[in-house]
């Protein structure tokens, strides 16, 4: 038997405790040093940023995505396509939870902030292969992004809207919408949007409280279809056949509790040896389930949303004592009810009161098409703030697209409620950023001018790209765009396109959130500045001595 050299092999265990041997040439790590991690790092980015560059602006195209259990997916929004992915590098990962920052902070704009990230890497790479260090490229980049931010807060507009006048809110709304796949029917979903928003905002406090308004979806029907709902609507019907399908001036009690007789725990067991015992118990149950029902109707309610399921027997029982029900109603279902009703979650039978009831003008159940399918509406609540958003489509690919559009749209709006400052789309802010940064590089007398003109080129990446998307022959569009600006002081000059034959983005309404586009500077300016300090990469095993 050959013998091992105990310095070169490793002695470990599995997760049964069984020992075995690596030797040291399999645990050996891969270790990538200095400029040439980063520049490793940096490809691998700008890899994962390309594959949705195409699908930025009004024209950018969709991608399909299949998951592991063969789901379609088609898309062009930028968290969505990231988020599918799979992506096995450490840093393009640092991409995906890019995207989902924005997502979560903003809502709107992942597709860009990934785009002009990607960009900066680009940029980055040059300058390192005109040898400056990576930290001096890092400080240039942050001294850009803050010329940029204040160009940003400069060149805002602030646009009014009131609950009387939504026209500002709609263009946000539809300059949102014009990318996605409802673009046919924008200015319907553009509406339902606003009124989604509006219905639940607190306006002097410019606070939008998201966990009010609910998206909803069913296949059948077309997007013109879809429609909003002043109240809550469930994808339940009522437990019996025979229950009414509609109930006026509900009285909603609200359980968390079963309607079952108590059981005995898993640890005992109850043994039934004659059929007096069997019918024992059957009265018993029948008791119990009279009893529950009883306390329901002695407080006043007629009808029971309930969080758990009930057998035949009490189905059959609240069916003849005239109380319509609903059973297995999701959690967040149950709190938007009693959000919506104003009642309270009740979660034992002794603690039902009248005053614990819910209230609603109306709850009716509507059906679709031939498939029988039905669905429960809760209308005219007393708490009438909490709006749900009804989704059509031909198939679920695109009621799952539309709802993902509409999230947008509703963050775009939620947005300029919390702080109504916009710039204009098409890339003007971009351009217009780009130019004030490469002014702010000729006064700079260290060799962060270099970085800061990098972070210029970088920012034109994003009107490149809507160009390039719209066909449009993507550097005489930017050239010509830019010298406009520069001629006219005219920063709200952007690509075209729609087509409309002019480049000033106000007078097409193609507005977007300040805070929107800051935040997209800021996070990107952060990951780059992150990926540029990282300059060795360890894959597996220990650091050699």
């Amino acid at each position: 038997m050959a013998s091992i050299d105990p310095n070169s092999a490793v002695y470990t265990t599995d997760e049964y405790g069984r020992p075995f041997i690596i030797l040291r040439e399999q645990a050996k790590k891969t270790r990538t040093h200095g400029i040439e991690a980063i520049k490793s790092h940096i490809l691998a980015a700008r890899t994962v940023a390309n594959i949705i560059r195409t699908s930025l602006g009004p024209r950018g195209l969709d991608k399909i995505l299949i998951s592991p259990d063969g789901d379609i997916t088609v898309t062009n929004d930028g968290a969505t396509i990231l988020g599918q992915m799979e992506v096995e590098h450490q840093i393009a990962k640092l991409l995906v939870q890019l995207s989902k920052s924005q997502d979560d902070e903003i809502g709107d704009g992942t597709t860009g902030v990934v785009v002009l990230a990607g960009a900066l890497l680009e940029q980055s790479e040059a300058l390192l292969d005109r040898g400056i260090h990576p930290i001096r490229i890092a400080d240039g980049f942050d001294r850009a992004c803050a010329v940029a931010v204040e160009q940003l807060n400069r060149i805002a507009d602030k646009v009014e809207y009131s609950k009387d006048n939504t026209t500002n809110l709609l263009k946000t709304a539809m300059t949102s919408l014009g990318s996605k796949i409802v673009s046919k029917e924008h200015a319907q979903f553009a509406q339902i949007a606003v009124d989604a928003v509006l219905a639940v905002a607190d306006i002097d406090r410019r606070d939008v409280p998201f966990d009010l308004i609910k998206v909803e979806g069913k296949v059948g029907g077309s997007l013109a279809d879809t429609k909003i709902i002043h109240g809550v609507l469930l994808d339940k019907d009522f437990s019996h056949p025979q229950m009414p399908r509609s109930v006026k001036d509900a009285k909603v009690a609200i359980l968390t509790c079963p309607f079952e007789p108590p059981r005995p725990k898993t640890k005992h067991h109850l043994d039934i040896t004659s059929v007096e015992e069997f019918k024992r118990l059957r009265e018993y149950e029948k008791e119990k389930f009279q009893d529950m029902i009883k306390r329901v109707k002695d407080t006043g309610a007629n009808l029971v949303i309930c969080q758990w399921g009930f057998d035949d027997e009490a189905n059959h029982l609240l069916m003849q004592n005239d109380l319509p029900a609903v059973r297995w109603v999701g959690g967040p279902e149950i709190e938007l009810i009693a959000i919506a009703t104003q009642g309270r979650i009740v979660p034992r039978f002794e603690d039902l009161t009248s005053g614990k009831l819910g209230t609603a003008g109306i709850v009716r159940e509507i059906g679709f098409g031939t498939t029988r399918d039905k669905m429960l509406v809760v209308e005219d609540c007393a708490n009438t703030r909490a709006v749900t958003i009804f989704v059509r489509g031909s198939n679920k690919m695109i009621v799952d697209e539309a709802k993902r559009a509409l999230h947008d749209a509703i963050c775009a709006v939620r947005n300029l409620v919390v702080d109504n400052r916009v710039v204009y789309g098409g890339g003007s802010a971009d351009i217009s950023c780009g130019i004030a940064v490469s002014e702010a590089a000729d006064q700079i007398p260290s060799i962060e001018q270099y970085a800061m003109r990098a972070f210029a080129a970088a920012l034109d990446s994003i009107p490149l790209a809507l160009a390039e998307n719209s066909g449009l022959s993507p550097i005489d569009t930017l050239t010509a765009v830019r010298s406009d600006q520069i001629k006219d002081k005219n920063p709200r000059l952007g690509i075209d396109c729609s087509g409309h034959g002019q480049n000033d983005m106000k007078k097409q309404f193609v507005y977007d959130p300040l805070i929107s586009k800051r935040q997209q500077y800021l996070l990107a300016t952060q990951l780059v500045r992150a990926i540029l300090k990282i300059d060795d990469v360890i894959t597996a095993g220990q650091a050699e001595d």
